[in-house]
């Protein structure tokens, strides 16, 4: 508790209190921090730890990290599988792992190549993404099950930014040499995308910046992987129906989608739209039996793959791409691509791209790795999750793969298969090669429009998340309101302006709820030395004229008017000062004038210098009033650097004014 200038001393021991108090109580003499350390603690050590320069504590900090011991701390924290590897169970896991991983490979092969085309790529490109990213997230991630490789909004994000980086010729009648040409362009566009949102993840580990993914809220998220599905969704319409369209891009992209989906409908291929139909007809109620069933079943039922190799069978024993031009995958090349380093002059015209494809890599796989750590009961690095997805994306952008991260659809699956450790993802890798090295040439007839059902019916969790909104309206407004606004957002406008703007409206609701504080006013519950506000109960015990309020909530520069507009309510300061001074309690103790107050800073978590110019200000209007103003646990760095810079000095838990004390 503390007085600011204007503020008299206490009475010392022996001296009569004029406050008069129903307790009788006997009150304590404030402690500085000399007196403190004399009555409770070791006066003599403590300055010399404060002595010591802060220069010198990171030297030696630094120095201890270059020992032995401290290379190899560091070293284990940077290569998760040297904690974990030592412990694992073999027995008991070790069949999980290898279940699980093989069930998710099979399904990164089809839903690859689907995410390619979303991506604007030839869909072995796909394939790479379903390899390379998930062999390095399983040596540097700290995620047990986490399913990383191709992700439907990431994938839709890039197809986008590739299209407006290399569009398609107006003439749309190219060569099979102009087509490649453009293919290869285009890939190096994604790899571009994604050497850049590596670099920029790369960098925020560098600056310990995990703590960034707090601010993509979980409504935020969940409201722009909704939306977004509602983009993938419209964007396959022209393979479901076989009509060639252009892909739209930028603000109301799917409104334009949808109008030239409309034109273009009596244009459509009755083959393709029979494939279509046949493909979600079988791919939908997998789907639901693998929900429903997922506690009988010993592994989800590999729906895609299945649909995807019938389809084959039926288009090549049909010729479907000769009689009827449905269009087909064709050859797959064997093996891996040359590294290559993606051209640095397409770099600056793909950050704007690449930095919102970084938040929500890192916002969707921390939130998904943190799910299942709390389910599974263990820890996750933030930092280390920045530098996971960080090199996955800039080291597999060298092998020509887009940008990648978490997926919801392939973790749940891997969960649900029994997989246990980052290990699963070593045979999920060794499908996805068997495939690259040998299987490529059996999807050579692989219709791209079982690819675009596929896109489709990967979109249902996303869709589902929807029927969490009533719930969401019962528990909070405002993050109702952030929800909705996100996803309108992100539907009319784009996946990138959408969430922009989610961001912001959710920063704004947690700057407008800071204004929206309520200063309680205290009393002493009887018996204890426990303080509680007088509204909740009428015997609280309060000293007649003393006032003691409690202000929860940051002084700065935007909360230092509600702060002043609170306090003068409360004393009765400015224009309501004709009016007897505000209080929450019995009328007998609002009788007698407030001379002194007390105002609890233990909720005031930060204050910056227009906030600390507040309080000097209020201290000056109190003595003016003939109020005594008293300061109790003002903690923190920032209040001690604030306060002294308006004339006041510190010392331990007493604020005091330079020539008085309290």
């Amino acid at each position: 508790m503390s007085g600011l200038p204007g503020a008299r001393t206490c009475p010392g021991p022996g001296e009569a209190s004029d406050l008069k108090s129903p307790l009788s109580a006997k009150f304590r003499e404030p402690l500085t921090e000399t007196r403190f350390q004399q009555l409770f603690g070791d006066a003599e050590q403590e300055p010399e730890l404060l002595a010591e320069p802060r220069w010198s504590r990171l030297w030696r900090r630094r120095a201890s990290a270059c020992s032995g011991p401290g290379a190899w701390r560091l070293l284990l924290a940077r290569l998760p599988p040297l904690r974990w590897l030592p412990h694992y169970r073999w027995r008991a896991w070790l069949l999980g792992d290898a279940v699980a991983g093989l069930t998710v490979g099979i399904v990164h092969v089809p839903q690859g190549m689907a995410f390619a085309l979303l991506t604007s790529v030839p869909p072995v490109f796909g394939l790479y993404t379903s390899f390379f990213p998930v062999l390095i997230y399983t040596l540097l991630g700290t995620g047990r099950h986490l399913s990383t490789g191709t992700f439907a909004v990431l994938s839709l994000m890039t197809g986008s930014a590739v299209e407006r980086l290399v569009p398609e010729p107006l003439s749309g009648n190219l060569s099979g040499i102009e087509k490649e040409q453009l293919d290869a362009q285009r890939v190096g566009a994604a790899a571009a995308v994604a050497f850049g949102s590596g670099a920029l993840m790369l960098g925020m580990f560098a600056l310990q910046l995990g703590v960034l993914a707090t601010f993509l809220s979980e409504p935020v998220v969940k409201a722009l992987t909704s939306g977004a599905a509602l983009h993938v969704l419209v964007s396959q319409l022209p393979s479901l129906l076989g009509v060639p369209l252009p892909r739209q891009i930028g603000c109301f992209a799917l409104f334009k989608t949808l109008a030239a989906v409309l034109t273009a409908l009596p244009r459509s291929s009755p083959a393709e739209l029979t494939i279509s139909a046949l493909s979600l007809a079988l791919l939908v109620p997998v789907k639901e039996l693998n929900v429903r069933f997922r506690d009988r079943l010993p592994t989800p039922i590999p729906g895609e793959i299945a649909m995807v190799l019938l389809a084959s069978v039926l288009c090549f024993t049909s010729s479907l791409d000769t009689r009827y031009n449905v269009q087909i995958v064709g050859l797959l090349p064997g093996g891996f691509p040359q590294p290559l380093l993606p051209s640095l002059a397409e770099l600056p015209r793909i950050l704007a791209d690449s930095l919102p494809m970084a938040l929500v890599t890192f916002a969707v796989s921390a939130s998904l790795a943190s799910i299942y750590a709390d389910k599974y009961s263990y820890t996750i690095d933030s930092n280390q999750e920045l530098l996971a997805h960080g090199v996955s994306n800039l080291v597999s952008s060298l092998f020509s793969c887009f940008p990648n991260s978490a997926t919801l659809a392939t973790t749940s699956l891997l969960v649900d298969a029994g997989g246990n450790t980052q290990l699963a993802g070593l045979f999920s890798c060794m499908v996805v090669l068997s495939v690259l090295l040998w299987l490529g040439p059996l999807f050579y007839y692989l219709p791209k429009a079982v690819l675009a059902c596929i896109n489709i019916s990967s979109m249902r969790q996303m869709f589902f998340q929807m029927r969490e909104l009533p719930q969401l309206w019962r528990i909070s407004r405002v993050d109702f309101a952030v929800w909705m606004v996100t996803w309108v957002a992100v539907v009319t406008l784009s996946v990138d302006l959408g969430l922009a703007v989610g961001v912001v409206f959710s920063m704004m609701t947690v700057v407008c709820r800071t204004q929206r504080v309520q200063c309680l006013a205290l009393g002493l519950a009887e018996g204890t030395e426990l303080y509680r506000p007088l509204r909740e109960s009428h015997k609280l015990l309060q000293v007649p004229g003393l006032c003691i309020l409690s202000y929860p909530a940051p002084l700065y520069f935007g909360t230092r008017g509600q702060f002043r507009r609170v306090l003068e309510w409360h004393l009765g300061l400015g224009e309501g000062r004709k009016e007897a001074p505000k209080t929450d309690g019995p009328p007998d103790a609002a009788a007698e004038p407030v001379r002194v107050v007390v105002l609890d800073c233990s909720g005031v978590t930060f204050a910056d210098a227009a906030g600390a110019r507040e309080v000097v200000q209020l201290a000056s209007r109190c003595q003016d009033a003939g109020i005594h103003l008293l300061l109790a646990q003002c903690n923190g760095a920032q209040w001690s650097k604030d306060l002294h810079s308006v004339g006041l000095s510190r010392s331990f838990g007493v604020w005091r004014a330079p020539t008085r004390h309290v």
